[in-house]
């Protein structure tokens, strides 16, 4: 039919014929997914084959009763918008016949008789955003079970214990500082011994040889991959965003990436309109909402993914063109248990000034030492925020993303664990930009870690279970991981003061701690650093980089920054706990060099 009407040429589809032979995909989505025939032309064309009727859902004011019936984001999923009662029918628009057919009971047994026509599946999806905002709002901010989200989070609560917790410890080292500044001492070194055994372990395990995968089954067919990315005053970023997302080498009807944009940012929905999307490129609007959040945009995106696949990418992202069938690849050698692949992170300006250096060096070893040794010891592994990808089902089962938590990644990583499900990592790899200022690195890392405080706080509310769930050995990884890493950048301080010992001053503590304590906190100090510096050394040669191992002890003098952050993100728990600091990127990005784009993370307002 759409030959002979001359919708498309012979020899487009002769090679769309050719592109589809043995994928389980339909010639259309072919056609399409290259541009060749447009939605409307294609909905028109399937109109007089079935001889349904056209129609506009932007000109019907669908009623939301009929959408609420079947459910806002079931007509999502299934691309149907049941429109008007019309006599004793229902007219119901569908953006494929075949939906009719897979869908034909429930709509008889909600609506009785169905009147079906057909429209564009972006219409639909455009006049059910529209008409049921509110709903999909609701939804997307509470899709986790209230048990595992932070979104009733009691600040009030937290700013009395705290509260009377601080009064506790002022009026101690008031009475007794010696006595009070010694605990406090013991518990930071406490922290420091177990998660110095646990990046040690970590470096063991990642050195030994990874035990081999299974071999690449025949595939059938290739799944149908959906890619999120997040944006937010954005408008700067839409060429280079296309150009480098157009880099990806997977077919392209069987690849979909959603663009998700707030309601309210006009600037980058207009520039990502200008910028003529291909067909395989959409964008999605997040409605106006409680919180405006990361998580909350990936909910809202998560109910418009065609895919078995769903990945996560953020818009200053730079994937390698063969990211997607490295990881098609890896969910087919691995159990139906791995849930998730982690790809790794790195940066493209890593010679820009010594922040850059050591925020390279620090995330070298978080993705190619600790996570890999972490997830080879059998712990939990939290995760990062973007280079993920899921596999649909497990996803949905979990209810998607925590839409309040500041760090959903972790936070996701924690819940996969829970249930039972993997997270592997790929040796794949994604560029960004290195945040090497110090006060937005302060803000940035002051959000990461006022999340793994909520993280830990929202998954110890009811401590046997989680230790049911995980079983003793991911429990204490979660302990030591969180708790322990929290624990040290608070109480460094406390761990500082002893350098006056070592200059011959006096200190409060002096007095009260045995003989050779000095020495074996000296001694605890030594092996931390050699821990740090050989990880961080491993980890800069299995990068391109190949920075001078020198600039290794200098993270030194750049962990300290944290303990700052550290205070902020305490006070932020207590004052604004969903507060996203914003954190922008591009400042040292050369467009005409990477290709890379300006972008920020993602602020909100409760």
């Amino acid at each position: 039919m759409l030959l002979r009407e001359g919708h498309v040429a012979p020899h487009r589809i002769m090679e769309a014929l050719s592109r589809s032979a043995g994928r389980d995909v339909a010639l259309s989505e072919v056609m399409l997914a290259d541009g060749v025939l447009s939605e409307r032309d294609l909905c028109e064309a399937l109109a007089r084959r079935c001889g349904h009727a056209v129609l506009r859902p932007a000109e019907i004011a669908p009623d939301p009763r009929l959408i609420d019936r079947f459910g806002a984001q079931d007509c999502l999923r299934e691309g149907l918008l049941p429109c008007r009662t019309v006599g004793d029918a229902t007219l119901v628009v569908a953006a494929h016949p075949d939906a009719f057919l897979r869908c034909g009971p429930r709509l008889g047994a909600l609506f009785g008789r169905v009147l079906p026509a057909l429209a564009p599946r972006s219409e639909i999806e455009t006049a059910i955003g529209q008409a049921r905002a509110e709903v999909l709002s609701a939804a997307a901010e509470a899709r986790v079970p209230a048990p595992e989200s932070c979104r009733d989070w009691k600040a009030g609560v937290m700013r009395r214990a705290l509260g009377l917790f601080g009064l506790a410890l002022a009026a101690g080292l008031v009475i007794a500082p010696g006595a009070v500044i010694l605990l406090l001492a013991l518990w930071a070194l406490t922290a420091l011994t177990l998660t110095t055994a646990l990046r040690f372990a970590a470096l063991i395990a990642v050195t030994r040889p990874a035990l081999p995968l299974p071999p690449m089954p025949a595939m059938a067919r290739l799944p149908m991959v959906s890619i999120i990315v997040g944006l937010y005053d954005e408008e700067n970023i839409a060429p280079r965003l296309i150009a480098r997302l157009s880099r990806i080498d997977y077919p392209r009807d069987l690849l979909e990436i959603l663009l998700v944009v707030e309601a309210e940012d006009r600037r980058t929905r207009t520039a990502l309109e200008a910028a003529h999307l291909p067909p395989w490129m959409r964008i999605v609007i997040s409605p106006r909402g409680r919180i405006r959040t990361k998580p909350r945009a990936l909910n809202v995106a998560l109910d418009h993914c065609r895919g078995t696949i769903v990945g996560v990418y953020d818009a200053e992202d730079a994937p390698a063109p063969d990211q997607i069938r490295r990881v098609v690849e890896g969910f087919a050698r691995r159990g139906a248990n791995v849930a998730c692949l982690q790809g790794m992170l790195d940066y493209y300006n890593p010679r820009t000034n010594w922040m850059a250096r050591c925020f390279t060096i620090e995330y070298a070893a978080w993705f190619r030492v600790l996570l890999p040794g972490l997830d080879r010891l059998g712990l939990a592994v939290p995760l990062g925020g973007t280079t993920l990808f899921f596999r649909r089902a497990a996803l949905e089962a979990l209810g998607g993303w925590d839409a309040h938590n500041v760090t959903e990644d972790a936070d996701l990583g924690i819940r996969l664990a829970r249930h039972g499900y993997r997270t592997d990592l790929i040796d794949t790899v994604t560029e960004e930009e290195a945040n090497c200022r110090p006060i937005p690195w302060i803000k940035q890392r002051s959000r990461w870690i006022k999340g793994f405080m909520m993280t830990w706080a929202v998954h110890m509310r009811a401590p046997r279970l989680l230790w049911r769930q995980l079983g003793p050995w991911k429990f204490a990884g979660v302990q030591v991981l969180f708790l322990g890493t929290l624990s040290q950048s608070l109480l460094a301080p406390v761990l500082w003061s002893f350098w006056l010992l070592a200059a011959g001053l006096p200190h409060p503590v002096a007095g009260l701690l045995p003989p050779g304590a000095v020495g074996a906190m000296a001694t605890l100090f030594l092996l931390t650093e050699t821990v740090g510096i050989a990880i961080g050394v491993l980890a800069i040669r299995r990068t391109r980089h190949r920075l001078n191992p020198l600039w290794v002890p200098t993270l030194h003098f750049y962990n300290p920054l944290a303990t700052l952050a550290a205070y902020k993100a305490l006070w932020e728990l207590l004052s604004a706990p969903f507060y996203w600091d914003k954190t922008r990127h591009g400042i040292f990005d050369p467009p005409a060099r990477s290709g890379l784009s300006a972008s920020s993370t993602r602020p909100h307002r409760p």
